[in-house]
């Protein structure tokens, strides 16, 4: 069963085609990554799956809802984690969870023992009632993975959730995300520009380019696809996009992650 389709989705800004006629499906339960050089159109997808912004033509299904006639719904069956920091450093690990709970309408029977088995599931039952500003890069990126899933979505998006952390701390990360999966059987749609972490974490990557899927497959298939038994998952992106990894990226990008991993620490 698919939890996300599109078709022929769309979205121009004036006279750019930020996505162009893009078909793509994703089962239940698979833990999907989304690559591409900077101005591929990656943000622009997740925004008009996330409900964020709306399509130009086309369709978008996510968890059986359309996301233009059925946002709320859809809405109510997804998590989305944002790359720059989404919690309330003034306030506890405890206090933030609380608030969302609330705001996501977790039945008030059921909050007390989500907020804990959030907080255990994350490691952060001792730094629950510590202000959120003291917090180390990981354990901020945790918290807020964990108020993205306390209504129980089926869907957790992803925006490049590791950006800022130190190799000690990604890797935290990824083994609570493969949790995620294993003991929730949660979506998890990702974007990265880490290959190691999509060849890490992926069943399944697509490689997107001037709006387009340029290639679409498991990581081991799309390494297979250029001839040689050593490629890499670099290779594989540069292959086809036509970009280096490390394009650097334009000031604006250049500024938002740096001020992003000085906000984590």
């Amino acid at each position: 069963m698919n939890i996300i389709e599109t078709s022929l989705l769309t979205r121009r800004f004036g006279d750019l085609t930020a996505v162009d006629n893009l078909n793509l499906s994703i089962a239940a339960g698979e833990v999907f990554g989304l690559l591409g050089p900077n101005g591929a159109g990656k943000t622009t997808l997740v925004k008009m799956l996330t409900t964020l912004l709306p399509p130009t033509s086309g369709q978008a299904r996510v968890a059986g809802f359309d996301v233009r006639r059925h946002a709320a719904q859809v809405r109510a069956e997804i998590g989305y984690v944002p790359q720059l920091v989404s919690v309330d450093g003034t306030l506890t690990g405890y206090e933030n969870l609380l608030i969302f709970a609330k705001v996501y309408s977790v039945p008030r029977p059921d909050r007390q023992a989500r907020i804990a088995s959030a907080l255990e599931f994350f490691g952060l039952e001792e730094a629950a009632h510590r202000q959120v500003r003291g917090y180390s890069g990981g354990m901020m990126r945790r918290l807020e993975i964990a108020l993205a899933i306390l209504h129980r979505p089926r869907v957790l998006f992803l925006d490049e959730p590791t950006v800022g952390l130190d190799p000690l701390a990604r890797q935290a990360v990824w083994q609570h995300l493969r949790l995620l999966g294993q003991e929730y059987g949660m979506t998890i749609f990702l974007t990265t520009h880490f290959m190691e972490e999509a060849d890490s974490l992926c069943g399944r990557v697509a490689i997107m380019n001037m709006g387009r899927i340029a290639a679409l497959g498991r990581p081991e298939d799309l390494k297979v696809s250029l001839g040689r038994p050593d490629a890499t998952l670099d290779e594989v992106f540069a292959h086809y996009t036509g970009h280096e990894l490390d394009s650097g990226g334009n000031y604006r990008e250049i500024s938002r992650n740096r001020r992003t991993a000085a906000r984590l620490g």
